[in-house]
């Protein structure tokens, strides 16, 4: 299956009932496709975008993460999120970006340093009680590949990354560097 090069019109409902325009006709969308609820990785990641969010807003990004767990499940893992967050549980979108699942998520060497740092972080907070326990049978199955889309306002993709294993995603640097400076704000 071939990319998108571009995105229709759609408006994509986050779990806390938020409505979300993509393409978003005033800024760039990241469009990111995670794994399921509670995945220690897919938090690893999210932190690092969290950290940046300023940065990343004033580069004129709005920041969209799908899952492919249900909004209940999600709503346990990200109420305290400020990134709008999509339940895809059927995977509907994932279909059509091509984002896929492979035994290589887990079983990539390159991954595995990721893996035992969300693990790690991820127990540390349970065992504190700042977060719910990671699940032990996530929805969906636990061997779904990360995705980046940056689509422009009238729906163009800008740039896309189809990840290779479970941590195999635009860091937020790669990201701001896919920015045209044009877009940038002043």
């Amino acid at each position: 299956m071939s990319l998108p090069t571009a995105v229709s019109d759609r408006t994509l409902v986050t779990v806390s009932g938020a409505q979300v325009q993509v393409p978003d006709p005033d800024c760039l969308i990241h469009l990111q496709f995670r794994r399921f609820a509670g995945c220690p990785v897919c938090n690893l990641h999210l932190r690092s975008i969290v950290a940046r969010r300023h940065e990343i807003a004033a580069a004129n990004i709005r920041e969209v993460v799908v899952f492919h767990s249900s909004a209940e499940e999600l709503r346990k893992y990200t109420a305290e999120l400020p990134l709008d967050v999509i339940a895809d549980p059927s995977r509907k979108l994932y279909r059509e970006f091509g984002v896929e699942t492979s035994p290589r998520a887990l079983l990539d060497p390159r991954g595995w340093p990721a893996i035992l740092r969300g693990v790690a972080h991820d127990a540390w907070a349970t065992l504190r009680g700042r977060q719910a326990a990671p699940p032990a049978k996530p929805e969906g199955g636990s061997l779904g590949l990360p995705a980046d889309f940056l689509i422009a306002p009238g729906g163009r993709v800008l740039a896309a990354k189809l990840g290779a294993h479970v941590y195999d995603q635009w860091s937020v640097d790669e990201l701001l560097a896919l920015v045209p400076a044009v877009e940038r704000r002043a």
